[in-house]
């Protein structure tokens, strides 16, 4: 008998230990909460089953804690999860009142209560009671407080302090005051019949008499008391913090994450891309994005997916900051940086900006000039379009698509050949997330102490230096006013005045912006300098002053004057980089006929490069075609005085190797195209033959209008001297 009694205490034993699931809510959806790194809600979206509820917080605000208890189950700080006084308390109630007036539950028989979701039986008490026992065996007094009030209900679709505390009175529950306390820890007790928006008087009526007994109990003094009799219920709910709510879509669903963006800067930045999207809408451009990273630690901390979301509007809801969007000239700074490290030009390598065509590909200038030849370092300020595609074509495009990938840009989904030398003028699409990243990654690998990378960190440091220069929005000159604040910055826009672009850097920040229409249609007029860099500037103003500026690697010490020495490489030479003398005019390493040369330090790469081939007998003297459109914009130039050159003619267009379309008029009449050549010589003449037929002579300005036949063809240009030149192109 007596191993009978034992076998069915154990069995009981056994039997209550295992009653409690693992999970007590593991069925429960969460709401989606995010919050700034400083803790502050920035946004939350409803749970899957259309309620408010936050995920479970470990820890409970005291007043709510003290206030629930005295209002619930003022002994649950000592019973073991039933409280046999309470119960028998309740019963002689209900039997008094002929019916269930008091059901005697502590806290913990609640939390077993609200994680079943059984119907209110005796059986399910008594099951509930039997849970709620060992359910103090595996949590703390605390914890059990936390899981009540993370599933309390507080009426309508509110459920949890947390969701109640914000949807009631617009802050987090550790900053409710003792009435709002009080409010909240009695609106669970019977949701449906205690609401705020009806039974207002009785509910006043409990609100107030819980705060006595906190009184009594010693949770408060007399006058804070009375000044919580004071004040009054809340009213409708209130609508949650809608501070980021594109990034809080990205953030994980249904679980709270604690974020890089700082909150003040967040508000700060949203107001202020909202003010210049508001101004811009009236032209057109209805949407704005924005973006800024900590370069120290690659952190965003400030993330507009869209800007106005009070201002309603067909794609107000995209994310654009994390769509990919036609780069325009966004990219160039990666291309100068990765040719210089590589030695595939100096600093202020002289680069054609002539006419080029290639397989149909003609790149203009965004206004549409040719400037001849043009210094690497002033291309890429003045964002020229056809020296960056020479670059890119003594790059390499496959190494560019490559560097840009290995960069974080994750949109370039088609092999390098897919976009050709176009990727460098928006042939490709990026994301402006993914394009300020990238730009912060490039500042932080700057500002890196390793003496391995000095090679990159150069390239990168003369990137800075030349973007230092771009002109302001606001044509303000960082050099003459001191409280200017200083940016290197790059703008881009893409073809058809779709996408306007603009990413500033300093030492600690990098702001990118982007401007145009998410639904994609262009806008006259829409360019970075104009639309979006404007806007980074504003942001940048928002930005804690900042003392030092980059600091080019390897400089000190060493003025960077006239060449003194023979150009070797100085020591120190193992981190990879040499001073040398370069030519002032082409940035080239100097000749032996430059006349002036100057000091600068380079990756060693460029040791590799050629010499300046434009000195001859003393004169500065460019090829044909680059001295053509070079003399206009430089008067000082004087080009050659011989009366013959090694490459005295040169055709400006089309291209050897182009397919030309030739225009119609109106009528449909053949147009025909303007074909130009180049000659040292001013007053030259030029005899002009295709296919090896005399088609006529020019003098001065050197151009026909000719219209071929389709098929292929061959164009020759003889002078007085015996000069030539010839092109090879095809008529579709």
């Amino acid at each position: 008998m007596r191993r009978i009694i034992w076998g069915v205490v154990a069995g009981l034993g056994v039997a209550w230990l295992c009653c409690l699931p693992r999970e007590l809510f593991r069925d429960v959806s969460y709401s989606t909460v995010v919050e700034s790194a400083e803790g502050e809600l920035l946004g939350a979206r409803i749970a899957a089953d259309e309620q408010w509820r936050f995920p479970p917080s470990d820890t409970v605000p005291a007043r709510y804690a003290a206030a629930l208890i005295q209002f619930e189950d003022r002994a649950f700080r000592w019973h073991p999860g039933v409280n046999p006084v309470a119960l028998v308390r309740a019963a002689v109630a209900n039997l008094r009142a002929g019916h269930v007036v008091s059901g005697g539950s502590t806290l913990t028989m609640q939390v077993i209560r609200l994680s079943r979701q059984k119907e209110r039986t005796l059986w399910q008490k008594t099951i509930e009671a039997v849970q709620a026992t060992r359910l103090e065996l595996r949590y703390s007094k605390k914890q059990i407080l936390a899981l009540y009030a993370a599933h309390a209900p507080y009426g309508g679709n509110v459920v949890g302090l947390e969701a109640a505390a914000w949807r009631y009175f617009g802050r987090p529950a550790a900053e409710l005051s003792w009435a709002e306390a009080a409010t909240l820890a009695i609106l669970p007790n019977a949701p449906g019949t205690l609401h705020l928006s009806r039974g207002r008087e009785q509910l006043l009526t409990k609100r107030n008499r819980l705060l006595g007994r906190l009184l009594e109990h010693g949770d408060m003094d007399r006058d804070t008391y009375e000044a919580a009799l004071e004040e009054p219920l809340p009213g409708a709910p209130l609508p949650l913090p809608a501070l980021a709510p594109h990034y809080v879509n990205r953030c994980p669903q249904g679980e709270r994450t604690r974020t890089t963006l700082r909150i003040g800067l967040q508000k700060a930045v949203s107001d202020a891309v909202d003010r210049r999207s508001n101004d811009l809408a009236a032209e057109g451009v209805a949407d704005m994005a924005a973006v800024v990273i900590d370069n120290a630690t690659g952190a965003v901390v400030a993330y507009i997916g869209n800007a106005c979301m009070d201002r309603e509007r067909p794609g107000m809801q995209v994310d654009v900051a994390a769509r990919a969007r036609s780069t325009g000239s966004i990219l160039k700074p990666f291309l100068y940086a990765a040719a210089l490290e590589e030695g595939v030009i100096l600093p202020r390598t002289l680069l054609p900006d002539v006419p080029m065509n290639l397989g149909g590909f003609a790149p203009q200038n965004f206004d549409r000039q040719f400037y001849g030849a043009v210094p690497a370092s002033e291309a890429l300020a003045r964002s020229l379009n056809v020296p960056a595609v020479y670059l890119l074509r003594s790059y390499g495009v496959s190494k560019f698509h490559a560097l840009l990938k290995e960069a974080g840009l994750s949109t370039l989904t088609e092999a390098p050949e897919h976009y050709g030398l176009s990727l460098i003028l928006g042939g490709a699409e990026a994301r402006l997330d993914e394009v300020t990243a990238a730009y912060a990654g490039m500042v932080r690998f700057y500002q890196g102490q390793s003496e391995a990378d000095f090679a990159p960190r150069l390239a990168i440091g003369y990137t800075l230096e030349a973007l230092k220069e771009v002109n302001r929005p606001d044509e303000l000159d960082w050099r003459l006013i001191r409280s200017v604040r200083k940016a290197a910055w790059k703008t881009g826009t893409s073809y058809g005045f779709r996408d306007a672009w603009a990413v500033g850097m300093t030492p600690a920040y990098t702001i990118g912006v982007w401007a145009g229409n998410a639904q994609g249609q262009g806008v006259p007029g829409l360019t970075g300098a104009r639309a979006a860099g404007p806007v980074m500037f504003d942001i940048l103003n928002l930005l804690p002053e900042e003392e030092r500026w980059f600091e080019m690697p390897g400089q000190a010490g060493h003025d960077g004057g006239q060449a003194g020495h023979d150009g070797g490489v100085t020591p120190g030479s193992d981190r990879g980089a040499a001073w040398v003398a370069v030519c002032v005019q082409s940035g080239m390493l100097a000749g032996p006929e430059c006349p002036e040369t100057q000091d600068i330090l380079i990756p060693a790469a460029g040791l590799e490069t050629a010499p300046c081939p434009y000195h001859k007998n003393g004169e500065f003297v460019l090829p044909p075609a680059m001295e053509w459109y070079y003399k206009p914009h430089h008067p000082e130039y004087t080009g050659a005085r011989k009366t013959r050159q090694e490459k005295a003619i040169e055709f400006i267009y089309p291209a050897s190797g182009s397919t030309l379309t030739l225009p119609r008029q109106l009528n449909g009449q053949v147009e025909g195209v303007v074909f130009r050549a180049a000659h040292h010589q001013t007053d030259a003449t030029l005899w002009w033959h295709m296919d090896n037929t005399y088609i006529g002579e020019t003098r001065f300005l050197h151009q026909l209008r000719l219209a071929p036949a389709p098929g292929k063809h061959a164009l020759t240009v003889v002078d007085g001297q015996g000069n030539t030149a010839s092109v090879v192109f095809y008529v579709r």
